[in-house]
């Protein structure tokens, strides 16, 4: 620097600049101590770290390791595995007796159902004719099965036939019974087969929905089966007949003009059912 004289600017602004060096110097300073007390914090945290993680990896580690050994003992557990099976084999054995069950069920409606269509449509039942008895009170009816298909025999058994007539709006039951003292039983149907039976109707104020004729039902019940000792192979057959039954002692000629008939009036009158 020169002795000379200077321009006071020039000398404020070394001033300046002089104090902005001591300044500089003093932030290296503090810039130095903070670094160096950061430096040593991070020392310190990274040692907490080293400290901290292998206490925490024997704590956790293990116990993870042995949980998943239990796990895996659980299921290699020859009592679990036995349980298993026999829950399984359980379930199959259940599904197998429901299919079973069904498949039988089926198989027995579709039997009865054949049983029943037999009983209907193989064996045809008649009244063929009704006549007077010679005691001038009863009647003699005569009831005809025919086997539709003779390959096959029929064992019929036959009950009672009811015979009822009407009397005001109800049915009064009358006598009636086999021919001959027979009785009620098995008959084997290979072609037809007929039999009789008797009934008496002495009954006073019977219906007369036609002029002259009582109003008469016959209830005709029978048990059918393809067997002659028949199990579960049987069925029930109920068939009824209508007809208008002209009493003993009617004159024809009244009932000619009641009914306006031609011809002499027939002993019965088949209805349909009804």
């Amino acid at each position: 620097m020169s002795d000379q004289p200077t321009d006071p600017i020039v000398a404020d602004l070394k001033r300046e600049l002089a104090a902005a060096q001591s300044e500089i110097r003093l932030l290296r300073r503090r810039l130095g101590d903070t670094q160096k007390t950061a430096d040593r914090t991070e020392s310190d945290l990274r040692q907490k770290l080293r400290d901290a993680v292998p206490h925490r990896q024997s704590s956790v580690g293990p116990q993870a390791d042995m949980q998943l050994g239990r796990h895996l003992e659980l299921w290699r557990s020859p009592v679990l595995v036995a349980v298993i099976g026999i829950v399984f084999v359980a379930l199959v054995l259940d599904a197998g007796v429901s299919w079973y069950q069904g498949h039988s069920l089926a198989a027995r409606r579709l039997a009865r159902l054949q049983l029943e269509n037999m009983a209907l449509q193989s064996l045809y039942v008649e009244l063929k004719r009704v006549a007077y008895e010679p005691d001038g009170k009863s009647y003699r009816m005569t009831i005809a099965m025919q086997n539709a298909d003779p390959r096959i025999p029929l064992y019929v058994m036959l009950n009672p036939v009811g015979v009822y007539v009407q009397v005001g709006m109800s049915w009064q039951q009358v006598p009636s019974g086999p021919t001959g003292g027979a009785t009620w039983g098995v008959v084997k149907v290979v072609d037809s087969y007929t039999y009789d039976v008797l009934f008496t109707p002495e009954v006073t104020g019977w219906a007369e929905l036609l002029p002259g004729y009582m109003h008469v039902r016959v209830q005709d019940d029978m048990l059918v089966s393809p067997s002659a000792q028949p199990k579960d192979d049987v069925v029930e057959r109920r068939t009824p007949f209508y007809i208008y039954l002209k009493p003993h002692g009617a004159r024809d000629e009244d009932i000619k003009a009641r009914g306006k008939m031609s011809g002499v009036p027939p002993v019965f009158i088949p209805m349909p059912p009804h």
